[in-house]
């Protein structure tokens, strides 16, 4: 997978991102809104209702229908600069790490799951021989944790019975 590839592949997994900031801008609204009703019977509690809960001005400037644009760039080898909504942000390593394992972990919980099956003409990065260290579980399960390249270190937790499928599909001429 190409650099633009990778771009474009953390683009749509940062997609959940801008939908929270525009939920966040939304709701922003509806409390000026009800600050500014609030204001007309009572303008001194409406005062300090601004006082305690300032809206950015981004917030303010932009638009009910207005969705915030996601812009991805790589202004060197060791780091991503991302806008969102006109807010920026460059991240280093350890920081993209950090991203990639936050966005792993909520993508985990949402629907419709990742499919079952690799998608025809998926691409991908692959790591050729990953450290990988192995625990035995309490329970008799087994947890491999890979180190992949790009996403780091991957977890993954086999039965006995899927070990010895495992074993038996790596080791089948």
């Amino acid at each position: 997978m190409n650099l633009q590839e990778q771009l474009g592949a953390l683009e749509s997994g940062v997609q959940q991102l801008i939908q929270a900031a525009t939920a966040s801008v939304a709701a922003s609204r509806e409390a000026d809104a009800a600050t500014a009703q609030h204001a007309d019977a009572e303008p001194a509690a409406a005062a300090e209702a601004a006082a305690v809960a300032p809206v950015e001005p981004q917030a303010q400037a932009d638009t009910v229908d207005d969705k915030p644009t996601l812009h991805i760039e790589r202004p060197s080898q060791n780091e991503i600069a991302m806008s969102i909504g006109g807010k920026s942000v460059t991240l280093h390593p350890l920081q993209l790490a950090q991203l990639i394992e936050e966005l792993s972990n909520a993508r985990a919980s949402m629907e419709p799951e990742v499919p079952p099956n690799l998608p025809a003409g998926w691409r991908f990065v692959s790591t050729k021989n990953p450290m990988m260290a192995v625990q035995k579980q309490s329970n008799g399960d087994r947890l491999l944790v890979m180190r992949h390249t790009g996403h780091g270190w991957v977890p993954f937790q086999f039965s006995p019975d899927m070990v010895i499928q495992m074993y038996m599909m790596l080791t089948q001429k």
